[in-house]
């Protein structure tokens, strides 16, 4: 507050004559806006009209320094402004848990495994940790949740994902939004949009061509879900290029779709340094600059645009009652608890799939003596990938570890870098469980989907029939052992508490119950991409299972398939107007969940690919135990994109429905019969004045002249992906191996 020279003269005679004024009874409030029950639009009209320029730019970059990767504290850190009352935005990494390095953390499973349990609830818990434990950190906006479809398997990002499946990936992500947002975290949504590979990622290299009606029914809809339902305050954009334009710079993705066909009011973040134009991303529909503040620190100049980037940014702020709340959590604090890592467990549980169980070789008996292999086991276990998402535990429990506190059989350990001898161990045994692990990272597409244990798996297999196969990766791999093997279990990266999480399953205290969100392939010449690394979606339409339907493939496993030690049948279809319902019951002996789907298959003129998850539901039932589930279909579950008229139409005519268990396991049918129906207004046209691609020439070499460190580091990332990022620290206390059971030669 600016303070009145005739104020400042009352009060050196107060002082003067022994007294002062008292401050209070002078001063007006200095942020009225604190504590207001006015609308939010008055709020942020307020703190606007009380800045600088100067002061409106700082909200809009961070404050990282010219050779700094990230932070400072955090990811990322907008200053605050104390004179306006304004709180800095702490911004955290990652999706999986805090990421950055930081310790006292929760390490969960990868997203992925939590897509694997099929569960809203659970995805809300999933949130529910990782707002907790952002804001007990000190920050207030988390890096999550990842709403990337997973198009092929050896993108380095895939276990980041939610899976392949757009239905299945937004409702997940409004669950994961609304647990992270009620702790008054900003939710942050990315990677806008049909970010799929790292490979040359951030230059005209890692270009994505793709047509505008796959673009509209597969790579956006979670994004539009997450802001129309989940009430996502941020969005980021991604490295990738769109049809020739950077998604950070990209008119049609930031303002026409994301601001104007859906909606959405809150800030679009761009990835770390992954700007290559200043005056054309804003223009485009950028807000928020990360991690430095370069382009839009000292390239951008105050006007109209500048206000409405500070207007969205400080109208989330309102919203989630940053103001409003002091400030808590520290980056040092423990945020971790026993209640979270009690969430971990369960969403591991939920999450792992059991993808084969010939003559019942599970649940074991505690009586069995278990031979343990692989590294994967003990030294070399993968709680978490690596990049952004990566998170440190404190510790780790082990697979070995979490068998040894368990079973009453004695229990032995070979590492495995000795197959002969990995097997001579096996042999000794009733029963050998081989754990094989696969790194998926940030920065470094991988070039197949094969083990580099799968020697060792069959070496253990032919000297011991009851072999168990334990798949501790970032997603699907081939398994050409799988004949040989009586059990397989796809335990993903299964986060701190894998070793009591596994135990559990393979005893049969908890009952397999998760569910693949991604087809395993038989092998590789199976997948979408006909090419890889490579942006060209030739694939269209045909992502993930609709590609293995449409070419009349069979997967080495379905999109939705999971095993269960209990069995369940569907019966009982009733449809009736847009209501379907159908009855499932456990005619097993132990309690067991199953998880309902349901798939959509268009009139022919459509040209869909043959069926569309359109609805899915986890039941949890006891023996003998009857459930009725009921889906409801709205007009835009039956549309598809005409892109004539840039927007969803609903066909008329019959629409097959197909109710099961897997995307290839869907015993009931029915028809729903509708009319004609237009089922979204049109995307709207480019606001005036924005770009239709990145800076002019000028603008690019002033970019460059300006920000050197900046435009550096964006060519950094790029070249990087062609080598990778060294494998980082599991846990604080690192895993290790057991001792081995040793043999005599």
């Amino acid at each position: 507050m600016r303070i009145r020279r005739p104020f400042v003269i009352m009060a050196v005679l107060g002082l003067a004559t022994g007294g002062l004024p008292p401050l209070a009874e002078a001063a007006e409030p200095v942020c009225p806006w604190v504590g207001s029950e006015a609308p939010i639009p008055q709020r942020v009209d307020q703190v606007l009209a009380a800045m600088t320029p100067a002061e409106k730019l700082s909200m809009v970059h961070g404050s990282a320094g010219p050779f700094d990767l990230v932070g400072p504290v955090y990811a990322g850190l907008v200053k605050p402004i104390p004179r306006l009352c304004v709180p800095q935005l702490g911004l955290s990494d990652g999706s999986a848990g805090i990421g950055n390095g930081q310790t006292g953390v929760t390490q969960l499973p990868s997203p992925t495994a939590m897509a694997a349990g099929w569960n809203r609830s659970l995805a809300a818990a999933y949130g529910d940790v990782l707002g907790a434990e952002v804001r007990g950190k000190g920050a207030n906006v988390a890096l999550a949740p990842a709403i990337d479809i997973a198009r092929d398997p050896r993108s380095g990002r895939s276990y980041e994902t939610f899976g392949e499946d757009p239905e299945l990936t937004g409702e997940l992500a409004v669950a994961q939004i609304r647990a992270i947002q009620q702790h008054g975290v900003i939710a942050q949504a990315k990677h806008l949009a049909a970010y799929s590979q790292e490979t040359l990622r951030n230059t005209l290299l890692g270009n994505v061509t793709v047509d505008e009606r796959t673009l509209q029914e597969i790579y956006l809809p979670a994004f539009e879900r997450a802001v129309r339902d989940g009430g996502v305050g941020s969005v980021m954009c991604g490295y990738n290029y769109l049809n020739g334009v950077h998604a950070c710079n990209n008119t049609y993705l930031l303002s026409q779709v994301l601001k104007g066909q859906f909606g959405f009011d809150g800030f679009v973040t761009s990835d770390w340094y992954g700007m290559t134009a200043s005056v054309a991303a804003a223009n485009a529909g950028l807000d928020l600059q990360m991690p430095d503040g370069c382009y839009f620190g000292k390239r951008l100049g105050a006007g109209p645009r500048l206000d409405d980037m500070v207007r969205r940014i400080l109208g989330q702020m309102f919203r989630l009652g940053l103001f409003d709340r002091g400030s808590s959590g520290s980056p040092g604090a423990v945020v971790t608890s026993p209640r979270h890592a009690a969430i971990a467990r369960d969403v591991a549980e939920q999450g792992t799939v059991l993808l084969k169980n010939a003559d019942d070789i599970l649940p074991l008996r505690r009586s069995d003596s278990v031979a343990v292999i692989g590294s994967a086991a003990g030294a070399g276990v993968l709680g978490s990938g690596g990049g952004s998402a990566h998170v440190v535990a404190q510790a780790i429990e082990t697979p070995h570890d979490g068998i040894a506190a368990t079973a009453h059989g004695k229990v032995s350990f070979d590492d495995g870098t000795d197959p002969a001898r990995a097997a001579r161990v096996a042999a000794a045994s009733d029963v050998a469980v081989v754990f094989a692990a696969k790194w998926s990272t940030e920065s470094k597409d991988t070039t197949d989907i094969s083990l580099a244990d799968n020697g060792l798996i069959g070496q253990v297999a032919a000297a011991n029939s009851n072999t168990v196969v334990v798949l501790n990766t970032g997603g699907p791999v081939t398994m050409p052992w799988l004949a040989h093997v009586k059990g397989v279990f796809a335990a993903w990266y299964p986060g701190q508490d894998y070793g009591e999480a596994l135990a559990s399953l393979l005893y049969g205290d908890v009952n397999p119950s998760g569910k693949l969100p991604l087809t395993f392939p038989a092998s590789l010449d199976q997948v979408p991409a006909r090419a890889f690394p490579d942006g060209r979606f030739t694939e269209g339409l045909a992502v993930g299972y609709r590609w293995y339907d449409q070419q009349g493939l069979n997967p080495l496993f379905p999109f939705g398939f999971g095993l269960s030690y209990t069995r369940f049948s569907l019966s009982s279809l009733r449809i009736s107007g847009d209501v379907v319902e159908a009855s499932v019951t456990n005619t097993g002996s132990r309690p067991g969940a199953e998880v309902v789907q349901l798939y959509v298959t268009h009139p022919a003129s459509d040209a869909e690919p043959p069926r569309r998850l359109k609805g899915f539901e986890k039941v949890f039932l006891a023996p003998g135990e009857t459930q009725r589930v009921r889906f409801s279909l709205t007009p835009r579950d039956l549309s598809h994109w005409d892109s004539a008229a840039h927007q969803w139409i609903r066909t008329a005519g019959d629409y097959p429905i197909s109710v099961g268990t897997s995307s290839r396991d869907l015993p009931l049918t029915g028809v729903v019969s509708v009319p004609r129906a237009v089922t979204s207004a049109p995307t709207p046209p480019p606001p005036p004045g924005a770009p239709s691609g990145g800076d002019s020439v000028g603008d690019a070499l002033a970019n460059v002249l300006t920000c050197p460190n900046a435009a550096g580091f964006s060519a950094l990332l790029g070249a990087v992906s062609l080598v990778g990022l060294p494998r980082t620290l599991q846990a604080v206390v690192p895993p290790v191996n057991p001792l081995p059971t040793l043999f005599p030669n």
